[in-house]
């Protein structure tokens, strides 16, 4: 193998070529971190080129294949430049073999540590500073290359639309089923409960399981002491929301161990001062990632609301633990029980206002079953109102699927009780 003598400028040439695309390479591999990292809270709303990272993340599809056809044409750049200079020093001909395998090891490292590993760790740890530095440039190509970036976000909708998904929704129906099978096995009723309540987990929103507004239990700010401590006999809840003019406007929450020594206080006494911040939540939130907040947090209670900002619901600790371990009743709660009344393994009289969550598990259902037909609701009543489209009369039968709703009793505002059928 002879090896063609070059001067000193085309390896000067090369090496700092190679280098610029090395460095444009792991730019463009930090930017994707940096940007798909941000927390967009921490954004400025006053600098412009915030105000650009927001734009750009608003079409996370089109930034993506931006990105993506950045850093693979900077990589084929690198590969096709060494490809050349090895042809230009050992000739096209002997190119081949011992120089081929080295050049290739050697290259694929240089891209995986510089144009991969380092930038993205540095991206991962200052993301925001990151996004800033390189938003000039891919501000400018997501422009330029916004035709192309279309032409494949279409080809892959095209694709995807015609290959069966295989996603999570998927895997947990097959977890389920797997659990099913044991049933056979030495595994007990409670114990498969547990299982498919942590499969389940991941999968549930805070509005399925939360107390919808109706059901909640608070105290107006303006009442005196003596009324105060009236309703919290009444409920015999730890911890009740408190309100100011009506119950869109919670401005704190009362625990009721802060009140124990002052039992004996006049109808005067200031309990107002022992309010504590609420937490907020959107009815969104995925009940997984809520539990992680209440442990940080250590809080016991949120309060849902909706994208107005008016309250939706409320949700506890416990509700969360009761989706894995089952109901947990103490000598205050109401018992689920009291929601329905089951006359044989087919037919269960429910009140209007329970869940879809708690009817699938009473019926033994899936926890999707009804999810192409229940539009935003997420209770038995609403269900039925989100199909008959109009508040149905008392008798009146609806059916859907294998299941027959009777309604037994209904008032001017909602559906009150329902008798269910459900076809063998």
């Amino acid at each position: 193998m002879e090896f063609v003598s070059l001067s000193g400028s085309f390896y000067w040439s090369f090496s700092l070529l190679i280098l610029i695309l090395l460095l444009c390479s792991g730019l463009i591999s930090g930017a994707e971190v940096a940007f798909f990292s941000l927390d967009k809270t921490e954004l400025s709303k006053e600098k412009a080129s915030d105000l650009k990272i927001k734009i750009l993340l608003k079409s996370p599809y089109q930034l993506l294949a931006t990105i993506l056809i950045l850093n693979n044409l900077f990589n084929v750049f690198i590969v096709t430049l060494s490809t050349y200079a090895s042809w230009k020093i050992v000739g096209q001909k002997e190119a081949e073999g011992v120089v081929l395998v080295v050049l290739t090891a050697v290259i694929s490292i240089l891209i995986i540590f510089f144009g991969e590993i380092v930038p993205k760790i540095s991206a991962a740890h200052q993301p925001q500073k990151f996004a800033r530095f390189c938003l000039p440039y891919i501000w400018f190509f997501n422009r330029l290359l916004k035709p192309l970036s279309w032409l494949l976000i279409g080809l892959s909708g095209f694709f995807e639309k015609r290959v069966k998904k295989r996603g999570y929704n998927l895997s947990v129906e097959e977890l389920n089923q797997a659990l099913d099978i044991t049933s056979e096995q030495n595994v007990s009723k409670e114990e498969k409960g547990i299982l498919k309540g942590i499969v389940n987990f991941g999968t549930l929103s805070v509005k399925q399981i939360m107390r919808s507004r109706v059901d909640i239990s608070a105290v107006e700010r303006s009442s005196d002491f003596h009324e105060l401590m009236d309703q919290i006999n009444k409920t015999g809840f730890s911890r009740i929301p408190v309100y100011r003019e009506n119950i869109d406007r919670i401005e704190g929450l009362l625990y009721i161990k802060d009140m124990l020594p002052f039992l004996h206080e006049k109808e005067d006494f200031h309990w107002q001062q022992f309010l504590r911040p609420v937490y907020f939540i959107p009815e969104s939130k995925k009940i997984d990632a809520l539990f992680k907040d209440f442990q940080q947090k250590q809080v016991h209670m949120a309060i849902v609301v909706d994208e107005y900002g008016g309250t939706e619901g409320l949700i506890t600790m416990e509700d969360i633990i009761e989706e894995i371990v089952g109901e947990i009743n103490d000598e205050f709660d109401e018992s689920l029980d009291a929601d329905y009344k089951k006359l044989d393994n087919d037919t269960v009289v429910f009140e209007g206002k329970t869940s879809l969550n708690d009817f699938c598990k009473i019926m033994s259902e899936e926890a999707d079953v009804f999810d192409d037909i229940k539009g935003e609701n997420e209770s038995l009543g609403g269900l039925l109102l989100e199909i008959n489209k109009n508040l149905p009369h008392s008798n009146e039968k609806i059916e859907v699927g294998k299941f027959l709703f009777s309604i037994e009793s209904v008032d001017q505002k909602r559906i009150k009780r329902i008798r269910v059928f459900r076809k063998s």
